[in-house]
């Protein structure tokens, strides 16, 4: 006989995994800023951040390069867990992932067209590419979730199997298609450039690249946050939900949208990384549950402190070789995508 865990408890719990994760971030961060290939006391940091700090070598390293790529693998991470919670509730399957349902490397594709085509670069500076690459990069993740999932879908139903076979398949013609157009355009720095999109990395990340990716995430994530209940009444299924007086149809197509529009920002920033919004997610419904108000804000906050050290690793493991953070988190993610595999039965749902 299992017993419930009374509410006073549940809140409880929640308030004390939040709090957790957050000092948990408050470290991370410092500890990012703290190491490299220049190694800065923590008090220097930390005096930096409160603005005590008279101007030095140190305090421009702190600002001008680390802070901001700090700031952005926080914000992408947590973009993706977000993504990778919500799509494993539209599709009542915990294999959906943003990277694995191939709507990365959509978002890939589109952001590497605005750069061998040159939109926006002649017209208005850098503030128009800004929103070009966002833009292409969201419509590139939206074809490629509208694919994914008319391939997946059998009549009414949708297997696990299915699912990720669509995923790697769109995938592999997105970046062959991706491949053809860099031959095509036949200069060598857009390969260069675009390696960054294929593995995925935060090394390029600036204050001015932090502002509409850090928008996306906080409004993305308040509107879901206030979709809650209709996600958490897809988790009893088609029918429950329809009779419980949720349009399905129409409610999966928004918020698809939305988390498209989510993805693409955060591809369109760091390039495609992977597994965060598969691993994030269950971690987080092992501690809080799957009703996803409280699920949500954890998400949020453990894939934030998941890349951020992941991107601390990528800088320091070879350092001074910066490895791409899309290495690390898909040599942490594959085994776990595996033993998932082999854990849950074809078919099985959320």
């Amino acid at each position: 006989m299992t017993c419930k865990i009374p509410p006073d408890r549940r809140r409880l719990r929640h308030a004390l995994v939040l709090v957790s994760l957050a000092v948990a971030l408050a470290c991370a961060v410092v500890a990012a800023l703290a190491l490299g290939s220049v190694r800065i006391p923590p008090g220097e940091v930390l005096t930096i951040l409160t603005g005590g700090a008279e101007p030095s070598p140190f305090r421009t390293i702190v600002l001008d390069v680390r802070l901001p790529r700090v700031l952005l693998g926080a914000v992408v991470g947590a973009g993706l867990a977000v993504v990778g919670t919500v799509l494993q509730a539209l599709v009542r399957n915990r294999l959906a992932d943003p990277f694995l349902l191939g709507i990365s490397s959509g978002a890939s594709t589109g952001a590497v067209l605005v750069l061998v085509l040159g939109i926006g670069s002649g017209i208005g500076g850098g503030i128009t590419t800004t929103v070009a690459m966002p833009a292409a990069a969201f419509a590139g993740s939206l074809v490629a979730m509208t694919l994914v999932y008319a391939l997946a879908r059998r009549g009414s139903t949708m297997t696990g199997g299915r699912l990720v076979l669509a995923g790697v398949t769109v995938s592999y013609i997105l970046s062959a298609l991706t491949t053809l157009v860099l031959v095509v355009s036949a200069r060598p720095e857009h390969f260069q450039e675009a390696l960054f999109w294929t593995l995925g990395g935060l090394g390029s990340a600036r204050w001015g690249t932090l502002v509409v990716p850090a928008a996306v995430l906080v409004v993305g994530t308040a509107v879901l946050m206030a979709l809650a209940r209709p996600l958490d009444l897809l988790l009893v299924g088609e029918e429950g939900a329809t009779v419980l007086g949720l349009d399905t149809a129409r409610f999966r197509a928004a918020v698809f949208v939305l988390a498209s529009l989510v993805t693409g920002v955060m591809v369109a920033a760091s390039g495609a990384i992977g597994f965060v919004g598969l691993l994030v997610p269950h971690a987080a419904r092992m501690v809080v549950g799957a009703s996803h108000r409280p699920l949500l804000p954890v998400a949020a906050l453990g894939g934030a402190v998941v890349l951020v050290v992941a991107d601390l690793a990528a800088r320091t493991v070879a350092a001074p070789q910066d490895i791409p953070v899309g290495v690390l988190t898909a040599l942490l993610g594959g085994p776990f995508f595996l033993w998932l595999m082999r854990r849950r039965p074809e078919g099985a749902p959320v």
